[in-house]
């Protein structure tokens, strides 16, 4: 707990960057930016400056009214160079160039700076340039992730220069330098986002696509651009739950709790089979119209015509329709979308998320990702920058709105979240884990509002996932009448390892401003306020 300000990330290393960033007087983008540098660093094969980037932000009234809220969408798009015919198979490979969009979180960083920052953005990098050039002790859980990625590093030369030590992943406790990665931040740190987009790391990223089978080509990245976004939002047992739109999977949250609305889940047992249940099903059909409807609106036609048809959606009557195919003793095995296209899904579970609130109640909810561990596996020649994959989210089916094209954003598993009390800022969280985002996102939600758990307890509590069809993952620790329960009513339930669960940070702010910081156990992180 806290008064002034508060920083929760996946590694101490990041949330101490953060809040120091706070204490020097800057404010919840400043902290949130600085954060998100560190990470590069310290967490390499779950985000970087090759990736993408989220943010919802919230922009506290000076007099205690109703704040504004504002998203920024930080994708960046297909090369304009990569035409259909070069994708071979049914699916675009992760570890392959196709896969490899225009990283968008370089200028989503500056983008949110220069509208909401306060310090230097120089300042903000200056940590992460010091702990890539001095070097950090590699923690146990990057330390194990790392490992499980070394024989896809080894197909490419520049990852296996940057990022293997003799060939191998640097051992637990070991010091790992990264001086080109550490090269770039200070070009960044110099000459913003020009320096990643119009610059030296442009020309040199774009050189080694060239020379090893790449499609990024300088125009691709002279054309980024981040995004402002209007949030979209619901209401659930009187709280307003913000997403970001599509092309995001923030939609599947608030359809998931538009279903349970309909249920009274507080009177039932959170350690029994029946409210795990519904929470299964509810995913299910979320998921179902999550997957047919979300494409890049910015690329396709607007409602009519193949768009996201948002309101119809996210229309509580919709949901009350649906709830009707939720039976509470039989799962159901792969519920048809609702009527309303059809289409594809997606890949990865690698991101990191962090929250910060400053001081005056500004809070960042921000979310940075490569998508699958190291990314594509590829690096961006000697800039030491990883580069993400995020273009395997694509579909190949014609006629989805999330088909490939060129210059087109991807379908994104990365997800921030908002929740407001009566135009209060009151939570801000998110769940790291690919596809799994949503699922974890209502799990949290539902264990803080609907059973009272505390944040670091919602947090806490063993997580199911449901894969496909009839499969459910439940996390190790997850009573075994639960269990035992959902196999008994036909669910097919396999046990797994935290690492199949994502992380979770989470910031929240209760009616006397006191700051409420959770990190999850799943990870090496922590929450910091002063």
């Amino acid at each position: 707990m806290a008064r002034r300000g508060m920083v929760a990330t996946s590694h101490p290393a990041a949330t101490l960057a953060g809040l120091d960033m706070l204490r020097a007087g800057g404010s919840a983008i400043d902290g949130a930016v600085a954060a998100a540098a560190m990470l590069a660093v310290v967490e390499p094969m779950m985000t970087g400056i090759g990736g993408d980037a989220f943010l919802l932000y919230h922009l506290a009234d000076p007099d205690g009214g109703r704040g504004e809220l504002l998203g920024l969408n930080g994708s960046g798009r297909s090369s304009l160079a990569l035409e259909r015919t070069h994708i071979a198979g049914p699916a675009i490979d992760p570890d392959s160039w196709p896969a490899v969009t225009v990283p968008g979180a370089v200028d989503l960083w500056q983008t949110a700076h220069q509208r909401f920052g306060r310090l230097r953005f120089a300042d903000l990098l200056g940590p992460a340039i010091e702990t890539a050039e001095a070097g950090f002790p590699v923690s146990e859980h990057v330390q194990s992730m790392w490992t499980a990625c070394t024989e896809r590093l080894r197909r490419d030369p520049a990852a296996t220069e940057h990022y293997l030590l003799d060939g191998e992943a640097p051992a637990l406790g070991a010091v790992f330098q990264s001086h080109a990665l550490a090269r770039s931040l200070r070009q960044i740190a110099q000459d913003g986002r020009d320096a990643f987009y119009e610059g030296p790391i442009a020309e040199e990223i774009v050189r080694y696509a060239r020379d090893t089978g790449g499609f990024l080509q300088l125009e691709d990245f002279r054309r980024h651009r981040s995004t402002w976004v209007d949030p979209i939002g619901t209401l659930y047992r009187g709280r307003e739950v913000f997403q970001l739109p599509p092309n995001g999977q923030g939609l599947g949250v608030l359809l998931m709790l538009n279903l349970l609305e309909n249920f009274d889940l507080g009177s039932m047992d959170l350690a029994g089979p029946r409210h795990t249940h519904l929470l299964v099903e509810a995913k299910k059909l979320a998921y179902a119209d999550l997957h047919a409807h979300v494409g890049d609106p910015e690329n396709e036609p607007l409602r009519g015509s193949g768009g996201v048809p948002l309101a119809e959606l996210l229309d509580k009557a919709y949901a009350r329709e649906r709830c009707r195919l939720i039976d509470p003793g039989r799962p159901a095995d792969g519920p048809a979308p609702g009527g309303i296209p059809t289409g594809g899904a997606a890949v990865g579970s690698d991101t990191v998320y962090l929250a910060v609130v400053d001081g005056d109640g500004n809070a960042a909810s921000f979310i940075n990702s490569l998508f699958a561990p190291f990314g594509a596996a590829i690096a961006g020649g000697d800039t030491g920058i990883m580069l993400h994959c995020r273009g395997a989210g694509f579909s190949l089916a014609a006629g989805h709105p999330n088909e490939y094209r060129p210059g087109k954003r991807p379908f994104h598993t990365i997800i921030p979240g908002m929740v407001l009390e009566r135009g209060r800022l009151e939570l801000s969280y998110g769940v790291m884990g690919g596809p799994f985002q949503p699922q974890g996102h209502v799990q949290l939600l539902t264990n803080h509002y609907d059973h009272g758990l505390s944040l670091q307890a919602a947090i806490d509590r063993p997580r199911w996932r449901h894969t496909a069809g009839l499969d459910v993952l439940c996390e190790r620790g997850m009573e075994a009448a639960t269990v035992e329960g959902l196999v008994a009513l036909g669910h097919q339930v396999r046990l797994a390892g935290g690492a199949e669960f994502g992380g979770a940070q989470a910031i929240g702010i209760d009616r006397h401003g006191t700051l409420f910081g959770a990190s999850d156990p799943r990870k090496d992180g922590a929450a910091l306020g002063y």
